[in-house]
């Protein structure tokens, strides 16, 4: 017989430790989801709980003058933009005494990896869809053949407004959805393009890498089922800076339950996204 995390009877409390399986969550979260890939994560230590802003500073531009014995001195402004964590998904699961006194199985492990499958598929779904309005660079509507022809071409144009703007190269991503991941595999264009090393694709969902680009797959990017674009999903391409996206896991408890014998295991995620440098993302509206 095997005992998890959880005891039963009136110990439960003792056993089960909300800071660690708040982290434990968090960890397991970030290891299987692309966002943390793409965007900042800087500021997420300042969240205390739903409702907070998060004040970020954008770095200044400094002007270059051309020197004719005399100098001026800039004074540096920095605009403020503020992250507001406005959004939250909660779970709450039984552990039933009986069940977790004859599991063969750890408990904790089991009910934090499917909490932390589904709080990424959750809030996954809802970042990929907030930030494809907050892009310089929106592409019209592309069908991209299933030979993987034409594939590489609408990459490299997404490149050219990310270069055109003057992105850094170090750093860029790309994030397709496990069709387009299919055509470019099959595409006659890979070996000369797409690299990667011999170990498996990592949990996050990174591909490999092409032109100057690591790709990333995620089927949880926007894919409008009505309106103009139908059908058309929202591929992503530019550099980390763009997105700014912090979450926590703010609350984790457990409670004994009143009306059967068992445990009531709940936490709350909050968490928020914003485009702070339009110029750095780029969405395609591919079919």
């Amino acid at each position: 017989m095997a005992f998890s995390f959880f005891s039963t009877g009136t110990t439960s409390e003792v056993n089960f430790i909300p800071e660690i399986f708040s982290k434990l969550l968090q960890a397991k979260f970030y290891s299987q989801s692309v966002l943390p890939a793409i965007s900042n994560t800087d500021y997420e230590g300042e969240i205390s709980g739903q409702g907070d802003k998060v004040t970020i500073r954008t770095v200044p531009a400094v002007t270059i003058n051309d020197y004719a014995g005399s100098i001026t001195t800039q004074e540096l402004t920095t605009a403020k933009v503020e992250l507001l964590i406005d959004k939250a998904k909660y779970y709450s699961f039984k552990i039933d005494d009986v069940l977790a006194a004859q599991a063969d199985i750890n408990m904790l492990e089991s009910a934090s990896n499917d909490a932390a499958e589904g709080m990424r598929v959750a809030v996954e779904t809802s970042v990929l869809a907030s930030v494809v309005t907050g892009a310089t660079t929106i592409g019209s509507q592309t069908t991209i053949n299933q030979n993987g022809s034409d594939i590489l071409e609408s990459i490299l144009s997404m490149a050219q407004s990310l270069d055109t703007l003057n992105i850094p190269e170090e750093g860029r991503f790309i994030v397709l959805s496990p069709e387009f991941i299919s055509i470019l595999k099959k595409s006659e264009l890979r070996q000369a393009y797409l690299t990667g090393d011999a170990e498996s694709p990592l949990r996050n969902g990174k591909v490999g890498m092409i032109d100057r680009f690591t790709v990333y797959m995620s089927n949880m990017l926007y894919t409008p089922g009505s309106g103009t674009d139908s059908g058309y999903t929202h591929v992503l391409a530019g550099h980390p800076k763009a997105i700014s996206f912090a979450s926590q896991f703010t609350n984790t408890e457990t409670n004994r339950m009143e009306s059967t014998f068992g445990d009531q295991v709940r936490g709350l995620k909050v968490y928020g996204s914003k485009v702070v440098v339009p110029d750095a993302l780029v969405v395609g509206k591919w079919t």
